[in-house]
């Protein structure tokens, strides 16, 4: 079963240019709307469906801004001469 998953995941299409154009907060505000929605469990079950689709790809979406804000970052280290200089941070 874990491998008919990975193999969906691959096969999954890419994120959709609209929720592409979306920052970080406006998806993780929809993505919450799309929880809080599918826990109250009142509607039909397409659109239940559909909206769980959508979170999906907010979720891909919101966490590829995460990473990608992560590969900004820089910690702050003592340099030669105690002049102090950036590198990389490296997030666990």
């Amino acid at each position: 079963m874990a491998k008919a998953k990975k193999q969906s995941e691959q096969k999954s299409p890419d994120i959709p240019a609209d929720i592409k154009a979306l920052s970080f907060e406006e998806a993780l505000a929809e993505l919450e709307n799309i929880v809080g929605d599918l826990e109250d469990g009142s509607g039909e079950l397409e659109s239940a469906i559909k909206a769980f689709e959508r979170g999906t790809h907010l979720k891909r979406h919101c966490e590829q801004k995460l990473k990608e804000a992560e590969a900004r970052i820089e910690k702050i280290v003592p340099g030669s001469g105690g002049k102090p200089s950036a590198e990389p941070a490296e997030f666990d």
